[in-house]
């Protein structure tokens, strides 16, 4: 099972270190820190790949619906599928919070919504205010766009300080209704290098995040095994890391779990649990 070469990625890192401003050179240094001495699951290498239950598998996944013209009733279909299921979460755009709050609501289902999503390029008071929006129409977990354009233009304090808002907002609005709101910060590893994965990683994690995740599912790649691990490896065991994009048979499970994954995005949700039950009564 891949993962990134710790000397490879030290000598990228260094060479960024090399060409960034000075007021970037702390993150890049932390991430040299963070990778220094891999570990397992991360750099070096995988935890052996978990026989998982039924149960084990829907406590990892977000269902999620964010197809651009998603309809009221597959909306309503995601609901009905994560209570059968017993899915963590629902995973839907803002607009339709108040209506998953609402089918979920008495369940132990979490409502979940995405911020500044696809792209990451709203401005920070934008997505500050998303996030507290989402709060107060009954979210309790958010998925936020890293401010991309920041960490590929080496402005890695203005990214921190976007993510920052988003934490902020969302753990102020949860309060005032005392509820954990926990933020996800989408790094979109498929636009950015090896080295930009690992210093975003160490970007959210300055910034408070609760997680860190793979992919939107609407760039050009979604999860690889090795972008979990290097994540897992900068983030350290205290914040969750999330595989999305792709993870969509047992053996994707597994694998990104082996990996250090801690959650997982999925659409095709109740395909993975059918190929698990199927498992199960044919052994």
């Amino acid at each position: 099972m891949p993962v990134h070469d710790p000397k490879s990625l030290s000598s990228a890192l260094r060479d960024l270190r090399e060409e960034a401003a000075s007021t970037a050179a702390p993150y890049v240094e932390a991430a040299l820190d963070a990778v220094a001495s891999p570990s397992r699951p991360g750099l070096a290498g995988p935890a052996a790949a978990p026989d998982l239950t039924s149960t084990e598998i829907a406590d990892l996944i977000d269902h999620t619906q964010l197809r651009p013209a998603a309809t009221d009733d597959q909306i309503d279909q995601c609901c009905e599928e994560a209570t059968q299921y017993a899915f963590t979460s629902v995973c839907v755009h803002p607009s339709f919070v108040p209506r998953v709050a609402r089918h979920l609501n008495g369940s132990e289902v979490t409502p979940c919504t995405v911020v500044g999503f696809p792209h990451g390029a709203n401005r920070t008071p934008t997505k500050a205010r998303e996030a507290e929006r989402a709060v107060a129409d009954g979210a309790r977990e958010l998925d936020m766009v890293l401010a991309l354009g920041a960490v590929t233009s080496g402005r890695y304090a203005d990214a921190e300080a976007d993510i920052r808002a988003v934490v902020t907002a969302a753990r102020d609005a949860g309060e005032s209704i005392e509820a954990d709101v926990p933020v996800k910060v989408i790094l979109e590893t498929a636009l950015l290098s090896t080295p930009q994965v690992a210093v975003a990683s160490v970007i959210a994690r300055r910034a408070g995040a609760d997680f860190v995740k793979t992919s939107t599912g609407f760039a050009s790649g979604g999860a690889r095994a090795e972008d979990v691990a290097l994540m897992r490896e900068v983030v350290g065991a205290d914040r969750g890391v999330k595989a999305s994009g792709g993870v969509g048979t047992v053996d994707d499970v597994r694998r990104m779990v082996a990996h250090g994954a801690t959650r997982i995005g999925a659409s095709g949700s109740v395909a993975i649990m059918e190929e698990r039950r199927a498992a199960a009564d044919a052994s």
